[in-house]
């Protein structure tokens, strides 16, 4: 079986990824139909035999599936094909047009995550192509509804509910991992092993209403401003769990006898890390991902007060966007919150799901790991990760299915893959994707046959 013309698979991810890009489903509303029918189109053409299933109308999802010998469990490539709204006006390039410039695709989704859709598109045509005689099935899923979402959502959601046998696997790989990141100047490549929590939620207090012009001490507003100021400044306790421990230990090892190493190294101890974030990472680009590792955070997306100027209103609230390490409920949660906040402020939860963690001991983690360092030998490390956000994997955990965040892709110097989500000028590097398809297909590939 000869390998793949690498030049001509990227070339062709990219055309596919442009056309994805091109297909508004920015959700609300989502119209996620039109990215699921035409994968659907592509992959009959090739002679596989797609499912579209609508949750409802307009809210497709496609599931494929390469048949193996049986001989083992099934493995899941999944990948949502809704985007959050994009502010054309405030964009280099059109949001929805899949241009390519300065060496990438641009456009909202391009890098979360119609990127990995067609990433994962072209491992199951490839597959398909080069006849890989499979030991399990692979699965590919392209779902609706990642972005609003919920328990009650339109995607991975409503298809664990309702078909679920669609999705069953030994494993599942999605977002967000298998990039790099600059560490002591050497690349190192996270795979997501744990991701946090999530308890989106109103925090309301409340005071006594008056008139504008006889100003008092029980003011809701001035309430809820002190109270997010202490957010700001002391923020949540330090907890240093499993996955951060793991992730710190690998990383400072990596970064040797570096100030970064020491510094990785010391962020284990909360007294040190206390002194580091106040000092050598105030003003470092990594302090809000090892902040997020080592904390519980509530970060305050939105305020609601008052209804005329010269009213002081009785109710003052903000918007907090609640992220939870493993280890902790909502409950531990938001009692550690109301420590900060005070007594006085009521939570009202809008929505909430677990944290997550699984092993990276795995034959599965080692041949993910073997396959970047194969692929990059300049590699510093690869290294085990939480990430702050959450994602569809909680959906597939109640099926015994567990996730590994790995959508491989080489940043160019500069370029940070987190920081591009939900952004402007979001984008792809031609050249990474194109590296990043090499690495899927040799670890699916290696896996399943």
């Amino acid at each position: 079986m000869s390998s793949p013309n690498w030049p001509a698979v990227t070339a062709e991810v990219v055309r596919h990824l442009q056309a994805l890009l091109r297909l508004d489903t920015t959700n609300p509303p989502g119209n996620e139909t039109l990215a699921a029918e035409y994968l659907a189109g592509v992959l009959r053409a090739e002679g596989l035999d797609p499912l579209v299933l609508e949750s409802a109308p307009g809210r497709g999802n496609l599931v494929v599936r390469l048949a193996g010998s049986g001989q083992a469990p099934p493995l899941l490539l999944f990948s949502h094909t809704d985007v959050v709204p994009a502010e054309a006006s405030a964009w280099a390039h059109p949001p929805f047009a899949g241009e390519v410039h300065d060496g990438c695709v641009w456009g909202r989704g391009a890098a979360d995550m119609k990127d990995t859709v067609a990433e994962q598109l072209m491992v199951m045509l490839l597959l398909k192509r080069q006849g890989v005689a499979l030991k399990r099935d692979v699965i590919f899923a392209a779902t609706a509804d990642e972005e609003i979402g919920g328990p009650a959502g339109y995607g991975v959601a409503w298809l664990a509910r309702h078909h679920a046998d669609l999705l069953r696997a030994e494993f599942a790989l999605s977002e967000v991992g298998g990039y790099n990141m600059d560490f002591a100047g050497r690349p190192v490549y996270l795979i997501q092993v744990a991701e946090k929590g999530t308890c989106w939620l109103k925090a309301r207090v409340r005071g006594r209403p008056g008139h504008g012009s006889m100003p008092h001490q029980d003011n809701a507003v001035v309430h809820l401003a002190r109270g997010l100021r202490r957010l700001a400044v002391e923020g949540l306790p330090y907890h240093l769990t499993n996955p951060a421990a793991g992730f710190l230990e690998a990383a400072s090892r990596a970064a040797g006898a570096s100030p970064m190493g020491r510094l990785l190294h010391s962020l284990k101890s909360p007294v040190e890390a206390e002194r580091a974030f106040q000092v050598e990472l105030k003003d470092n680009d990594l302090q809000p991902f090892l902040y997020a590792l080592l904390h519980n955070t509530a970060t305050p997306t939105g305020l609601a007060a008052g209804y005329k100027t010269n009213v002081i209103p009785a109710v003052a609230e903000a918007t907090l966007d609640g992220r939870i390490l493993p280890g902790f409920t909502t409950d531990s949660f938001l009692a550690e919150l109301r420590g900060l906040l005070g007594a006085q402020f009521e939570f009202e939860v809008a929505l909430e799901a677990p944290p997550l963690q699984i092993t990276h001991d795995t034959p599965l983690f080692k041949l993910m790991a073997d396959s970047l360092r194969a692929h990059d030998p300049q590699a510093a490390a690869v290294l085990p990760y939480m990430m702050s956000a959450a994602t569809d994997a909680k959906y597939l955990a109640p099926l015994g299915v567990p996730t590994y965040g790995f959508a491989p892709m080489k940043l160019p110097p500069g370029m940070k893959l987190m920081e591009m989500f939900h952004a402007h000028d979001e984008r792809a590097p031609i050249e990474g994707l194109g590296w990043g398809l090499q690495v899927l297909y040799d670890v699916v590939t290696r896996y399943c046959s």
